[in-house]
């Protein structure tokens, strides 16, 4: 029997939409659930995503083509509406007639009609809807044009100015590019990059980091070659070069105190050749098991868990740790296309965050030795919570002082939106 790929995306976009399931989450268990060919699983992931990061645009086109409010309209018919229009808006590959003939096909009878009249009318209009005014009302034409919050756009507007907001805005609505990290344990970027190339993947080496591999496509990672002896994990290039500045060495004593899902783990043990002594900490406990299911699949054994606040202090720990990485939790502000729920986040949900973020590093800092090196860092580009942050610790804190830091960007850098501060202790 074959899998109506529609039907499925329409069932995960319901769950994210109505539910408030995460879409990674519920992408990931209709992925399992259904064997699906290369072809289907990528057409079903653009689908999920490509509608859920266009949202507010499809929602705009929607409120344009219709008499009826786009509150008006039941969830499921709007999910249907958002995704018909996806593919005829934004997938070329699809063919208009088949994009509106399978959309109308799976709304019940009672909306049929008019799920038809929309996708056709968006058609007569030669797929044209006009957008808000840019010069007149700057954020409602960023929020429409690139589907962001309004909140969002405006708090990037005030922070960077209209021109850069816009290309940091575009630069999100790429598509991400899965980044891996070399387990330079067992293998070499050269040799995994001639496998990887031989099998018929298209791979670069990153430009900066010196173990980072480069993936275009939707392979699904544990099907890559060297996925299950361990040869590779996951980790965008912006995080990887954070991983490096840390410089820990064979023998160190070293923490990470927010370390869940492990990839700067991973990549500390690495630069360490497994040699040492690596304390990974987070606040969950069932977070932990994604280090120690991962260390095993890389064959990393200098790894050990606990479950602890990262705000709460420990005695034995003080001045203990050759260096400390402190990845602390923040807004996201800078993984909008791997995220796409947190484009219609509110930015004031996260006005806690520097708070907690300071309480964090200042007591992390507690555990370093006096000449050792302390990383902070965030994938988010909120300045509040970066280098303000920084600033702040810094005044109150006279043994330290900063060695460098660094704010990466999709624009300009092609990474995630990432913020890293190398720190040492006098």
């Amino acid at each position: 029997m074959t899998t109506n790929i529609r039907a499925v995306a329409l069932t995960v976009l319901d769950k994210c939409t109505a539910a408030g399931q995460y879409s990674n989450i519920a992408l990931d268990t209709a992925l399992k659930r259904n064997p699906l060919s290369p072809a289907d699983r990528g057409l079903l992931t653009s689908l999920v995503y490509g509608t859920l990061e266009h949202l507010l645009t499809l929602d705009h086109f929607i409120s344009a083509l219709s008499s009826r409010g786009i509150d008006e309209i039941d969830g499921q018919t709007r999910n249907l509406l958002r995704m018909g229009l996806y593919q005829l808006a934004f997938l070329d590959r699809i063919p208009d007639h088949a994009a509106v003939n399978e959309t109308v096909d799976l709304a019940p009878k009672r909306t049929r009609g008019f799920v038809n009249a929309i996708l056709r009318a968006f058609l007569r209009a030669d797929k044209k809807i006009a957008l808000p005014d840019r010069d007149r009302d700057p954020i409602a034409y960023l929020s429409v044009r690139y589907s962001f919050a309004p909140a969002i756009c405006e708090k990037f507007l005030s922070t960077f100015g209209f021109d850069r907001t816009e290309r940091l805005l575009e630069a999100f609505c790429q598509p991400p590019t899965v980044t891996l990290r070399v387990n330079t344990l067992k293998t070499t970027r050269e040799t995994l990059l001639r496998e990887l190339t031989a099998q018929g993947f298209a791979a670069e080496a990153t430009l900066e980091s010196p173990h980072g591999i480069l993936l275009r496509g939707n392979a699904p990672v544990p099907s890559l070659p060297g996925f299950s002896d361990g040869l590779f994990f996951v980790q965008d290039e912006a995080s990887q070069l954070c991983t490096e500045a840390l410089d820990a060495r064979a023998g160190m004593n070293v923490i990470d105190v927010c370390a869940c899902p492990g990839s700067k783990s991973f990549g500390i043990a690495a630069s360490m050749e497994n040699s040492g002594r690596l304390l990974s900490c987070d606040l969950h406990q069932n977070k932990l098991s994604l280090v120690r299911s991962g260390a095993e699949r890389l064959s990393i054994s200098i790894i050990e868990t606990v479950a602890r606040d990262a705000r709460e202090p420990n005695h034995d720990w003080i001045g203990a740790y050759d260096r400390v990485l402190c990845d602390v939790p923040c807004s996201g502000f800078g993984v909008f296309a791997k995220k796409p729920e947190l484009r219609y986040k509110n930015p004031d949900e996260s006005a806690g965050l520097p708070e907690i973020q300071s309480a964090i590093l200042r007591n992390a800092s507690t555990f370093l030795r006096a000449g050792g090196l302390l990383v902070y860092s965030t994938c988010t580009l909120l300045p509040e919570e970066n280098q303000e942050n920084i600033a702040r610790f810094l005044q109150t804190s006279p043994d330290f002082s900063l060695l460098t830091e660094r704010t990466l960007t999709p624009d300009v850098d092609g990474t995630d939106g990432f913020y890293f501060a190398v720190l040492q202790k006098r």
